[in-house]
This record gives C-alpha cells, sequence and structure tokens, in this order.
C-alpha cells in the first residue's frame, strides 16, 4: 500500500462525520471533494487545502505554498490529527469554496 493511499485513508476517517466527502486517486495523489467541491488533495508534499478565509483561520501557522512544481499556492493541512477542528474547518470552506467548472458540450 503506498503512503498516499494510506494517508487518503487516514483524512477519509478523519472527516467520515461530514458525511458526503470523497476522493479519487489522479497523477500519484488524490482530489479530495466536500458535496461535490474540491478543498484540497494529497500533492508530492503532503495534503494541502485551498486558501479560504476559514482555512487560514484554522491554520494560522500554515504558510501557502504549491502543492506541486506550478501549481496555485495551497495551504498545508498542520491540523490534521485533530479531527474537530479538522471537520470544522472543512465546513466553513465550503461556502467559500469556487463553483466546480461546468464541462463545455462539444458542438
Amino acid at each position: 500500500m503506498t503512503k498516499n493511499k494510506e494517508l487518503a485513508d487516514y483524512i477519509m476517517d478523519q472527516l467520515s462525520d461530514l458525511g458526503d466527502i470523497r476522493n479519487i486517486p489522479m497523477m500519484g495523489g488524490y482530489i479530495f471533494y466536500y458535496k461535490e467541491l474540491i478543498f484540497g488533495g494529497i500533492y508530492e508534499n503532503g495534503f494541502f487545502v485551498k486558501i479560504t478565509e476559514a482555512s487560514k483561520k484554522y491554520m494560522p501557522d500554515s504558510l501557502p505554498e504549491p502543492p506541486y512544481e506550478g501549481a496555485k499556492l495551497m495551504l498545508p493541512v498542520t491540523i490534521l490529527d485533530d479531527k474537530d477542528a479538522l471537520q470544522i474547518m472543512v465546513e466553513e470552506m465550503y461556502p467559500e469554496l469556487p463553483e466546480r467548472k461546468t464541462k463545455k458540450k462539444k458542438k
């Protein structure tokens, strides 16, 4: 089992009380969704979430960095082992997350 798979399983367990959490494997990492909006993922440098007011509030010690070369800045998750804080942060991030882009239909 890969380190990333174990981390993904741990994160799913930490967020299990929220319901409506899922992840999909992507390029050796995982993308995480809450209520069908992407809030974060596991990348080569660990677990990161999008920068929102909520993520900054719950992780004031986390400094924005690109999770991989060429990526937009995200916040490394510093509260992974605090199940309650992690769940509240993800819930509070939800209204601040961008809507999913709809795929344009080919003509």
